[in-house]
């Protein structure tokens, strides 16, 4: 599909977000570890967290929805079936790199399949571990999906150090390390999403200023019933679309304040954008909130490299911002992007050529010379088939004088369904 996108004049109104696409798909395992029945609200109608729901149930989870609800009955630990067919992930590495944790420690044989962008993405980070934990996983040319897993020895408990600040190889240890009768232990240099250590109610501590997080087999299972708030990824889109408008105002509710997650909104704080957040409150185990942001003026920013695992899907849109802002600003030690959906990198920069940007790219980031007045005509995007891209490049076409058009913009259903109607419902023209 071929998006048209005409331009802005101001974006007044007020969202409801989609679900957090990562808590949606934590509620899913984590609720098949549960013994018992969880009762999951405003759960994720997104293509990624619909595959692993469909994967949990496979599992042998028991799953219905009431009024909204998702009732799902778990296995427990003990009674989790080996699926009949292929557990097929669609594009979450969410779900491939934290159901792999779950088989490995489950001591279940199965086949994890994807689609054609995730089957593109290593898998070489959680098949190491793994293997040092005693499982047989065989994979394409020893790196990438289709992953055969199998355990023909006891589990092994493990004392592993994050080469990087990934949640999803943190979550995928931790979780095969829940079914050992010995501790198993994740040490995180630099902070990254800690959801899993939340929902889970994992012991953490902190040693050196390195947190270390501990699972076994004597760790409980926290029932999975609570409220899903809304995702901050999909938020960041419109934080930025308001920011850069001279007549805005957007308000966004039940917005999901994870201190790991929101990043950006220091970020933006510090470039000037107008933000307030009011009636902060608890979902289940999750901090959430309502998020008002208006046209505001922004200065350039030099991001440090240890705030990246924090705002690291954010970057796309975050790129916008600097765009119009005061001065030039830097992206660096992000080449974990060029590993994501597609190499984010290089799509940021091919979507700034596109307007006649001024930048550069470099391996690990981008240098971005901003100019408030910056103005362009119009554009032809490509986005890759990355939902966070096409998202970033219909936030730009706003600020065009003529009409722009995105390429396979479809793509933005993997987070955020109903971005496109949103989207319409807040500019004028």
């Amino acid at each position: 599909m071929i998006k048209k996108i005409t331009s802005a004049s101001s974006l007044k109104g007020e969202l409801t977000l989609p679900p957090d696409k990562s808590i949606s798909q934590r509620a899913a395992i984590f609720s098949l570890l549960y013994d018992g029945v969880s009762e999951v609200k405003n759960y994720s109608q997104a293509q990624d967290p619909q595959s692993t729901l469909s994967c949990v149930q496979q599992l042998g989870a028991e799953v219905k929805e009431e009024n909204g609800t998702l009732i799902i009955k778990g296995t427990g630990r003990k009674n989790i079936k080996t699926p009949v067919k292929d557990l097929d992930c669609g594009n979450s590495g969410t779900a491939m790199r934290l159901l792999s944790g779950v088989l490995v420690g489950a001591n279940i044989s199965a086949k994890l399949v994807g689609d054609e962008s995730l089957c593109g993405r290593t898998m070489t980070r959680i098949i190491k571990p793994l293997e040092k934990m005693g499982a047989h996983i065989l994979a394409r040319n020893g790196a990438y999906a289709p992953l055969f897993i199998n355990r023909n020895e006891p589990l092994k408990p493990l004392q592993f150090e994050l080469p990087i600040p990934s949640a999803q190889l943190k979550s995928c240890v931790l979780l095969a390390g829940l079914f050992g009768e010995e501790l198993t232990q994740v040490i995180e240099i630099l902070p990254s999403r800690d959801h899993s250590e939340r929902l889970l109610n994992l012991d953490q501590k902190v040693v050196q200023d390195r947190k270390i997080i501990s699972a076994s087999l004597a760790d409980e299972i926290p029932n999975q019933s609570y409220t899903i708030p809304g995702d901050f990824s999909a938020a960041a889109f419109w934080l930025v679309a308001g920011a850069i408008q001279n007549d805005a105002e957007i308000k966004i509710g039940n917005v999901g304040l994870n201190p790991t997650r929101n990043a950006l909104l220091d970020i933006l704080d510090e470039m000037g954008a107008d933000i307030t957040i009011e009636n902060e409150r608890m979902e289940g185990a999750e901090p959430a909130g309502d998020i008002i942001v208006k046209g505001s003026d922004l200065k350039a920013i030099e991001i440090d490299p240890k705030m990246i695992p924090n705002c690291i899907d954010e970057l796309p849109i975050l790129s916008v911002a600097m765009l119009f802002a005061e001065g030039t600003s830097t992206i660096s030690g992000a080449e974990e992007l060029r590993h994501k959906e597609t190499d984010r990198i290089m799509a940021m920069a091919n979507m700034l050529n596109a307007v006649g940007a001024n930048f550069e790219e470099k391996e690990d980031g981008l240098i971005i010379h901003g100019d408030p007045d910056f103005s362009f005509s119009s554009a032809n995007f490509e986005s890759y088939h990355d939902h966070r891209i096409a998202m970033a490049a219909a936030v730009l076409s706003l600020k065009g004088s003529q009409e722009s058009f995105i390429k396979d913009a479809e793509s933005a259903a993997v987070s955020y369904p109903g971005f496109w109607n949103d989207l319409e419902d807040l500019s004028t023209s």
